[in-house]
Order: C-alpha cells, then structure tokens, then sequence
C-alpha cells in the first residue's frame, strides 16, 4: 500500500490484485502466478514493473519468468524463494507433518491479523516451483531485512550474488520492513530512474 500511494501520488498507474480471492483457504502458487501472468498479458503497451512482498515476490518472480517479454523491471521486498524448500514460519519439521497429515493449518494473517486456514495444497504446489532456476533476466530490485525471521537473508544474498541483473539492498529491519519504508521508496525512485 506504501508504494501504491507513492507511485499514485506521482501519477503512475499502479494494480494490486488480490490474490486471496476467490478463496484464501485454498489458494496455490499456481493460481496466484496464473493470476499475475493474465494481468500482465493484458496491460495496454508500455513499461511494466512487477512488484512483490514475501510470497508476493515469490509469485512475482515465476508469474514473470513466464511473460518476461512484457516486465522492464521487477522490485521484490523480502522474497521468499525457499517458499516450498523450508518449513514455513515456526513451523519446524514436525509442524509441517502435522499439516501435511491434517490438511489445514490457522495462522494469524499479516493482512487482516486474523486467524485464516490455509490446506497444505499451497505448499505441496510451491515444491514446483524454482526460484533459484528462473532464467529471465529482468532488471530486479531487492530489499531485504537483515533481522528478518521468516525469510532467511543469507538465501536472499545467495540468490543475489550469481544474478548480475539483481541489485539486492540490505536493510536493518525484520520482514515487514516498516522502518524502512522511505528507504525502500528512494532505492525504487532511484532503480527505475523516475523524474520525481
């Protein structure tokens, strides 16, 4: 929302889509990605920024991997390119039989911090993707909290170093990257080279 108001502030159309809809409890890389790739082939003629928070990021990178002829850039805050490689959250091993075996797993939603139930479908689909063998390479922004405790920084920077295309920024803050909100808008006025 920060970077939907900045960018409309300077009169630069910006679309979120939500990606919870039609039915968060079973949503799917594969949908959310299907999603992002329709958006983007439809967008009238003209430069594309895909931008993206955590699985957000994660989904951008593949939904782009897939239409990279119609991205010009793409600014990823927190990605989680493990998604579907990790235990997800605290989780652990354990944790993650347990929602394998039962189907279904309540989190506090970071959106709405309200308990939502997601099936274990998200994550078995996730282990079909790699993020770390997409070939496009688009100009690519990251920010990535040094205190983050849900995506591990150290896979951020490994994914960063063999990707010269990439431009990774580390910040000191955790993984909603609140503090670092003008940060995060000078690195994206400066990367996209926008006359502000």
């Amino acid at each position: 929302m920060f970077l939907k108001n900045r960018f409309l502030a300077h009169g630069v159309t910006f679309s979120c889509p939500d990606l919870n809809r039609p039915d968060f409890s079973r949503m799917t890389v594969s949908r959310m990605v299907t999603e992002v790739q329709g958006i983007t082939e439809m967008l009238p003629e003209g430069p594309v920024v895909l931008c993206g928070s955590s699985l957000g990021a994660f989904v951008a990178l593949h939904a782009a991997d897939r239409v990279s002829r119609r991205i010009d850039h793409m600014i990823l805050l927190a990605p989680a390119f493990d998604f579907g490689c990790t235990p997800v959250g605290d989780l652990g091993e354990e944790g993650m039989a347990r929602w394998r075996d039962e189907g279904w797993w309540t989190f506090t939603h970071y959106a709405t911090s309200q308990p939502q139930r997601v099936h274990y479908e998200l994550f078995r689909d996730a282990t079909e993707y790699d993020s770390f063998g997409v070939s496009s390479v688009i100009p690519t922004l990251i920010v990535q909290g040094r205190c983050d405790a849900v995506v591990d920084p150290k896979m951020v920077e490994r994914f960063s170093t063999t990707r010269p295309h990439v431009e990774l920024v580390m910040v000191d803050d955790d993984h909603q990257l609140g503090e670092s909100l003008e940060r995060i808008w000078a690195e994206t006025v400066r990367f996209l080279s926008i006359a502000l």
